[in-house]
């Protein structure tokens, strides 16, 4: 019975304009939901574009931070690169003062030492021509005493004991050396007091040209023609002066 008063109620005419608007408005109402859908599904787009973009920006910021992290650390190798440079050339410059002062120093031992034994040399040779070499050799050996001398003496300007040992070293390897140029040592009094003899007189000679050189080269020193070695003093003897 209801159905059948649904159908009497469908098929009249008052009522098929009711159910044309309620089918139209059924439609709109889909297309209404469908847009909403297109909407949502839009506005989720969009939510994901922001994302991505704060995402951006955050990857450019961090960028940003390196570039300007890798700029510090540029201008840092740099300034070290110049700090070495600058301490390069200033160690250079300081070694290239050392040399001047030890060529200095070996100049002055190897005149003074050369003219304290121009007269011992003279007493041993009987023309100019044989003068030459020992000249030569003194020249050359009291050159390399005082730079050795400097360096050895360094700033203990007063140390007499180290000085004397300077000499002395010199004095003995210099005479002994010259002994064992001579006549050979045979197992004899004789030969063995005439070896004797001769040694204490090279050695003597030695020394005194040594001694000589190194008392010219020490008055340099104290007087200031000629600087020590280091040029610079280090700090413990800063203290102790």
């Amino acid at each position: 019975m209801v159905g059948k008063q649904v159908e009497e109620l469908l098929g009249k005419e008052e009522n098929k304009g009711l159910l044309d608007e309620l089918e139209k408005a059924s439609e709109r109402v889909e297309i209404a939901r469908r847009e909403l859908a297109e909407i949502e599904r839009q506005e989720l787009g969009a939510k994901q574009v922001r994302e991505y973009v704060n995402q951006l920006e955050t990857r450019a910021s961090e960028i940003e931070e390196c570039l300007q992290e890798i700029s510090a650390a540029k201008s840092l190798v740099e300034e070290a690169e110049r700090s070495l440079s600058g301490g390069s050339q200033n160690e250079a410059s300081e070694k290239d003062k050392e040399r001047i002062e030890s060529i200095k120093a070996a100049g002055v031992c190897a005149i003074v030492g050369t003219l304290a034994g121009l007269p011992v040399s003279l007493a041993q040779v009987t023309s100019y021509e044989q003068l030459l070499l020992p000249l030569a050799v003194t020249f050359f050996s009291c050159a390399l005493f005082g730079v050795t001398f400097r360096y050895a003496v360094r700033r203990d300007l007063d140390d007499s004991n180290l000085k004397t040992g300077a000499i002395a070293a010199f004095g003995f390897v210099k005479g002994l050396g010259r002994l064992s140029g001579g006549a050979p040592l045979e197992l004899n009094p004789g030969s063995i007091l005439s070896h004797g003899i001769d040694g204490a007189v090279y050695v003597s000679q030695s020394l005194l040209v040594f001694g000589f050189a190194a008392v010219s080269l020490d008055y340099c020193f104290k007087v200031g023609l000629i600087s020590p070695f280091p040029l610079k003093a280090s700090p413990s003897e800063n203290k102790a002066e």
